[in-house]
């Protein structure tokens, strides 16, 4: 049908599931030999494995179909940035849910003297003509690009010109993994040892501000621990432990700023705001900072979102469980921190405001030097959590290579950095310098900070 050449496929309900590979030649898709060399001039094949035919065959009464498609100048990448490998896109169907394949769909891209960087990459055939890599490896064997994807729907892959280079961290890759393995290994001691002091020594003399600390702590240890593990779990090649580990830490990570959200939220109670009364206040903080991220993740792990990625270096390919799709990372990672980010912002210009007028009034000695404590208290907090991890705003043109080195360092060791914060603070504690609200046995009234409010006086 014009540029469009394409061949239907049947394996009725009583014959033998297997293998089948098809090719591509300049006017025909033939069914074709499995064990052929890969060396020979076929400037497209695929391989579909008995899997996905066993997957069609249960939601079309027993018989297995198989469509595929070819099309010819289909349309460029809105990006702008690539071009699609020969003008050739390929659409395969089965008329069945074919996705999350332990047995990988492979396909075989030839061309002589490939120039730039391949990206097996995938549409869902809806909308514009958008692609993305979710799903999909990528393989160069010298004139060849292989194509290892777990679902199927319409392929293609993208060359990006030399200078633009997707690949251009995989020379920093090792260098970055190296730093991130010994910040976190070092973070993690130090959270032992705080959440050691807290639980075993010090657990009856802490307040709420110690306490929302203590759970930001579990939710770092967590997820410094899932990202050491991650690599691990990877190579194992088990699917079901991959998208395991991807849950547990990218649910640590949204767990972590849903308590720096809680700290920033507690700290403009207790300085901003007065005679709040709040039932059962340290509980219902507990209970929304650890099962907020989880219907998020519910959702992404629901729709696939955790799966095995390559990153490349110059030793090698390694590899990672995490999230691929890009609009799921800008919405759910970078969404929600930059919401978190924006609040906490707003609060400490808010209490930085109030405490540095207290400098316009004459006070002892000794309310300066408690001013000057708190002043530190939420600028220390707002450093760890806010500016550290807004730097990887940054991550562009220039900015690229130097703020994956400012953002890895800085977040990699921040379990040590909070670890001194914690110190610092519980020293302040035992000099009766706490934010502890009244309590009673079913309500909290926080009052505002007797410090900021006698040196108002």
């Amino acid at each position: 049908m014009g540029d469009v050449i394409g061949l239907i496929h049947t394996q009725d309900e009583n014959t033998e599931t297997r293998d089948t590979c098809y090719s591509s030649d300049p006017d025909s898709i033939n069914v074709t030999d499995c064990q052929s060399d890969l060396k020979t001039d076929i400037p497209w094949s695929v391989k579909i494995p008995s899997e996905a035919f066993n997957k069609s065959r249960l939601e079309n009464h027993g018989s297995a179909l198989l469509g595929v498609l070819r099309f010819k100048n289909m349309g460029k990448d809105e990006t702008k940035n690539y071009t699609v490998l020969n003008n050739e896109v390929y659409g395969i169907t089965m008329w069945a849910n074919i996705s999350n394949l332990t047995n990988n769909i492979e396909m075989f891209f030839k061309q002589k003297d490939l120039v730039g960087e391949a990206s097996c990459s995938s549409w869902g055939g809806k909308g514009n003509l958008t692609w993305t890599t979710s799903g999909c490896e990528t393989e160069k064997i010298n004139n060849t690009i292989k194509c290892s994807c777990s679902h199927l729907t319409f392929f293609a892959v993208l060359m990006s010109p030399p200078d633009v280079n997707p690949n251009i961290t995989a020379q920093y890759v090792e260098s970055l993994t190296f730093i991130t393995s010994i910040g976190c290994g070092i973070s993690m001691f130090f959270l032992s040892v705080a959440l050691f002091m807290h639980f075993l020594l010090r657990k009856a003399k802490s307040n709420q501000a110690t306490k929302i600390l203590i759970n930001m702590f579990v939710a770092l240890f967590l997820l410094n621990l899932s990202f050491l593990s991650n690599e691990s779990v990877a190579n194992t090649g088990d699917k079901a432990a991959c998208v395991f580990i991807a849950l547990l830490m990218h649910y640590s990570m949204l767990t972590t700023f849903t308590w720096f959200f809680i700290q920033a939220l507690h700290m403009y109670l207790w300085l901003i705001r007065q005679n709040i009364t709040i039932t059962n206040y340290m509980r219902k903080i507990t209970v929304f900072g650890w099962t907020f991220p989880a219907p998020i993740v519910i959702a992404v792990v629901s729709i696939g979102g955790y799966i095995t990625i390559n990153i490349n270096a110059t030793s090698g390919k390694t590899q990672m469980c995490w999230i691929t799709d890009p609009l799921i990372h800008y919405i759910v990672n970078i969404g929600y921190y930059a919401l978190v980010f924006i609040f906490t912002t707003g609060i400490f210009i808010m209490i930085v405001t109030k405490i540095v007028q207290t400098r316009r009034i004459r006070a002892p000695d000794g309310k300066r030097s408690t001013f000057r404590k708190q002043l530190m208290v939420v600028l220390s907090l707002f450093l760890l959590f806010g500016l550290t991890w807004a730097v990887a705003f940054f991550s562009y043109g220039e900015m690229l290579i130097p703020s994956y080195y400012i953002f890895t360092v800085l977040n990699s060791f921040q379990g040590f950095f909070l670890f001194l914060y914690y110190y610092h603070i519980h020293k302040d504690i035992e000099g009766n310098f706490s934010d502890d609200p009244e309590t009673s046995s079913s309500t909290t009234t926080i009052v505002q900070s007797n410090a900021v409010e006698n040196v108002y006086n």
